[in-house]
C-alpha cells in the first residue's frame, strides 16, 4: 500500500484523563516496526474491561491513552520478520497474544504467553518500548497492546489473528474478547457434560457465548424480569437476527429473541 512505511495521521478516540470524556483527535500512528503489523481497524466495540481501566479505580493510571481491544480490521502494513501476515488480510486483535514458542504458548493448558500475555500497566511497545501514536510529538499510550480506538492501531504479530475475509467484520469483531471468553470459560473451565442444566447469570456478549454451545439452557437474568424479560432457548435463535418467536425458543413476557 503506498502508506507503508509512512506516518498515517487519522483520527482517535483519546482519554486524556481518568474518567473524563473522550476526545476525538487526530493522532500519527507510525510504521510497524520488527513483529508488528499496523491495521486499519473498520469495527469496534465497547467492552467493560474499557471503561474499568478509562475510569482507573484502583488500577495505576495511565493517560494520555488510547483504549480499545475487540475490534476488526485489515492489515495496512507489516514490519521485518512478519511472515504469516500480508497487507489486506483480515484480521483481529488477540489482546492476550502468543509468542508460539514459550511453556504457555505450547501447553495445552494455558495461553498465558511468557511475552505477550495481558499487561494492563505497559503502555508502550514490547519491541522498543516506544509508542507508536503521538500527537504533536507527545506520545499517546496503548492499551493492551491493541488501542483499537483508533482508525489505525499497531500490534505485535503474536496480537494479530487472520480470519476468513468473507467473515463480516461487524459481527465478528465481538470475537476478540466477549465471544472467546464465554467460549473458552464454558470449553477449557466448566466442561459441563453432556445432558447438563445449565445457569448462566447476564446475557451479555459473554453470557450469550456460553449459551451458544450449550443445547439446552435456562438462563436467568439478574435483572428486572419485567424489564428484561426470561429466555429459555436453544442456540439456533442466536443466529437469527430477526427471529420473533422463532420455533426454535419460547419466550416469556412476550420478548423477542
Amino acid at each position: 500500500m503506498a502508506t507503508a512505511g509512512k506516518v498515517i495521521k487519522c483520527k482517535a478516540a483519546v482519554a486524556w484523563e481518568a474518567g473524563k470524556p473522550l476526545s476525538m483527535e487526530e493522532v500519527e500512528v507510525a510504521p510497524p516496526q520488527a513483529m508488528e503489523v499496523r491495521v486499519k481497524i473498520l469495527f469496534t466495540s465497547l467492552c467493560h474491561t474499557d471503561v474499568y481501566f478509562w475510569e482507573a479505580k484502583g488500577q495505576t493510571p495511565m493517560f494520555p491513552r488510547i483504549f480499545g481491544h475487540e475490534a476488526g480490521g485489515i492489515v495496512e502494513s507489516v514490519g521485518e520478520g512478519v511472515t504469516e501476515l500480508a497487507p489486506g488480510d483480515h484480521v483481529l486483535p488477540v489482546f492476550t497474544g502468543e509468542c508460539k514458542e514459550c511453556p504457555h504458548c505450547k501447553s495445552a493448558e494455558s495461553n498465558m504467553c511468557d511475552l505477550l500475555r495481558i499487561n494492563t500497566d505497559r503502555g508502550v511497545m514490547i519491541g522498543d518500548g516506544k509508542s507508536r501514536f503521538s500527537i504533536d510529538g507527545k506520545p499517546i499510550y496503548h492499551f493492551v497492546g491493541t488501542s483499537t480506538f483508533s482508525e489505525y492501531t499497531v500490534m505485535h504479530v503474536g496480537c494479530v489473528a487472520k480470519i476468513n475475509p468473507e467473515a463480516p467484520l461487524d459481527k465478528v469483531c465481538v470475537l476478540s474478547c466477549g465471544i472467546s471468553t464465554g467460549l473458552g470459560a464454558s470449553i477449557n473451565v466448566a466442561k459441563p457434560p453432556k445432558g447438563s442444566t445449565v445457569a448462566i447469570f447476564g446475557l451479555g456478549a459473554v453470557g450469550l457465548a456460553v449459551s451458544a454451545l450449550i443445547p439446552l439452557l435456562i438462563v436467568l437474568q439478574l435483572q428486572s424480569a419485567c424489564a428484561t424479560g426470561l429466555h429459555l432457548f436453544t442456540p439456533s435463535c442466536l443466529y437469527d437476527s430477526g427471529c420473533r418467536r422463532c420455533k426454535d425458543c419460547r419466550c416469556i413476557k412476550d420478548h423477542w429473541c
